[in-house]
């Protein structure tokens, strides 16, 4: 089984994260943060991931901390779950729409970390979610999981489409590309025969 588990603590949070690749989108998560709970569960549910996140913050600041460390959490155990990446698909891309919004996400699971981040939401809050958070989730998930993720802004103007959309595609591209490949006959998929793992040195 290709799965992650991964208990930060810091001054600031105490996240515990439990992640199977090989799941079916069972999705239990509490993070005292509402809309990135709500995100989780379309990473879960959308990319048949089966994710398990308990995190206690100090929300009652702000949601940065919490949200961040999430992304970091989440990003470990992505990539410790998929380990030495032998015999997946390794590309994933999507195009998700919703309503008006449609969002282009592209990713590689190449051990290299590259964030290109291009949503441009028109408000600065969703609910009581700071949006500036959704590039910083990503840049903390990237960063720690070994991703090259590419996300674009299609269509779209309402906030919460945009997000939901972007999350949405993430999910499908992410399921794509970690995906075993029956050709790949267990072996990496690189012309190199090795990719970087995340957090290696």
């Amino acid at each position: 089984m290709r799965t992650g588990e991964i208990h930060r603590h810091t001054g600031e949070t105490d996240v515990k994260v439990l992640l199977n690749l090989e799941g079916s989108g069972q999705c239990q998560v509490n993070t005292g943060v509402p809309f990135l709970d709500h995100m989780l569960h379309q990473i879960s549910s959308h990319g048949l991931i089966d994710l398990v996140v308990n995190a206690v913050g100090d929300t009652h600041i702000d949601d940065h901390h919490t949200n961040e460390d999430v992304g970091i959490a989440v990003g470990q155990a992505l990539g410790q779950a998929l380990g030495d990446r032998k015999g997946i698909r390794r590309f994933g891309h999507f195009i998700a729409p919703l309503d008006e919004a449609l969002v282009q996400v592209a990713l590689d699971c190449s051990g290299r970390p590259h964030l290109s981040y291009g949503l441009v939401i028109p408000t600065q809050k969703i609910g009581s979610y700071d949006t500036e958070l959704v590039k910083e989730f990503f840049v903390a998930m990237v960063n720690n999981s070994g991703l090259t993720l590419h996300i674009h802004q299609l269509d779209g103007v309402n906030s919460h489409h945009l997000v939901e959309a972007c999350f949405k595609a993430f999910a499908r591209a992410l399921r794509m590309a970690i995906e075993i490949d029956p050709r790949r006959a267990g072996a990496v998929p690189s012309s190199k025969g090795i990719l970087e793992q995340a957090g290696a040195h």
